[in-house]
């Protein structure tokens, strides 16, 4: 099932890596995952945003994997961040995973998260 973008023209152009909008013709299959932590699998969480964010895209890798999906399917990103982290290592891990795909992406900074020790969480939707 193709995944295309949906950019028209008239209006601002995204304010980074991302698409406004993605549509998917045709039956699909969806994946929507949970909100993804920057829990390891031995269950240590590292204590910087860098280290959390490339837990959890090897952890939104692995959910596509077994979903036999790839991240070119992944047509949305929501990603929330607790105050004061560096944006730029957030941004920067995912990036690196999507590897030049762009899907729509929305970045969301909260108060706290539900464990002191995360600061991040990502939600994605991928269609194949």
């Amino acid at each position: 099932m193709p995944n295309r973008a949906v950019d028209p023209t008239g209006i601002a152009p995204p304010a980074a890596a991302y698409v406004h909008g993605v549509v998917s013709d045709g039956p699909a299959r969806l994946l929507h995952t949970s909100g993804v932590v920057p829990t390891a699998p031995d269950g240590t969480v590292a204590s910087d945003v860098g280290a959390q964010a490339d837990e959890i895209w090897r952890t939104i890798s692995a959910l596509l994997t077994d979903a036999d999906m790839a991240t070119t399917d992944i047509v949305s990103v929501t990603t929330y961040v607790v105050p004061g982290q560096d944006l730029g290592l957030v941004m920067a891990a995912r990036d690196a995973v999507l590897g030049g795909h762009l899907a729509a992406s929305t970045l969301v900074i909260v108060a706290a998260l539900a464990r002191p020790e995360w600061l991040m969480e990502v939600a994605i939707v991928a269609a194949r």
